[in-house]
């Protein structure tokens, strides 16, 4: 898997766990090795500005996904599959916002950017979460996902 992060938000993440993660929900989820993915990762004022453009509401949000390829969960790997690497899209995470959120809920801003990270990527896969069916399935299977995380990530 091709996974870049591009951090324009002036705040010192830690991009190679992002990358692993994503690495892990996309092999989890079965997507073709060959896919790429890209976490762009802004400051409040440009996740104002992309908010507004694309979802027509106002201030910063904490995640958006922008879809490129069509590649649903469990899609058949690159055995006899085209040999062109499938762009998933673009995952985008305002560590600002993740910080107040992360606070609010009591655990660190690092464990609220996996989470997001983690959501936008569902999203990139066809997962939304506007109905009640929808919801229950998407955040399960984010749970599932972060919880086989914890359990394989890299301890600091």
């Amino acid at each position: 898997m091709s996974i870049e992060v591009a951090n324009e938000s002036g705040t010192d993440i830690d991009e190679g766990t992002l990358v692993a993660l994503a690495g892990h929900v996309l092999g989890r989820m079965g997507i073709n090795p060959l896919a790429e993915l890209s976490i762009l990762v802004v400051d409040e004022a440009a996740m104002t500005a992309l908010h507004e453009q694309w979802m027509g509401e106002p201030g910063p949000t904490d995640v958006l996904a922008f879809p490129m390829d069509e590649l649903r969960p469990h899609q058949a790997r690159s055995e006899e599959t085209s040999p062109d690497p499938a762009l998933l899209g673009d995952v985008v995470l305002c560590p600002a916002v993740a910080a107040k959120q992360a606070a609010e809920a009591g655990h660190s801003a690092q464990a609220e950017l996996e989470m997001l990270c983690t959501h936008g990527i569902l999203h990139l896969l066809g997962y939304d979460h506007a109905e009640p069916e929808e919801h229950a399935e998407m955040f399960g299977l984010q749970g599932e996902l972060l919880e086989s995380w914890r359990e394989v990530r890299p301890k600091p």
